[in-house]
């Protein structure tokens, strides 16, 4: 014979430990996702900057010959 009332407790446990680890299952996931975007968007930046030093570096060279 088992009481109605831990059983309902021991299943509200259950379900709340299973609802927050896929919680922390999404959150890790999204996390990781945005990671991966940080990580592209800090390359173009970094690119980017390469690219402008180098055409920066290129016009003074231009410029220099004019002279």
């Amino acid at each position: 014979m088992t009481n109605d009332s831990c059983s309902t407790k021991i299943n509200y446990s259950k379900r709340r430990n299973r609802y927050q680890n896929r919680k922390l299952e999404l959150l890790n996931y999204i996390k990781d996702s945005l990671e991966r975007r940080l990580a592209a968007i800090t390359a173009s930046i970094s690119t980017l900057e390469n690219q402008i030093e180098r055409d920066n570096i290129k016009n003074m060279s231009n410029e220099s010959d004019k002279d």
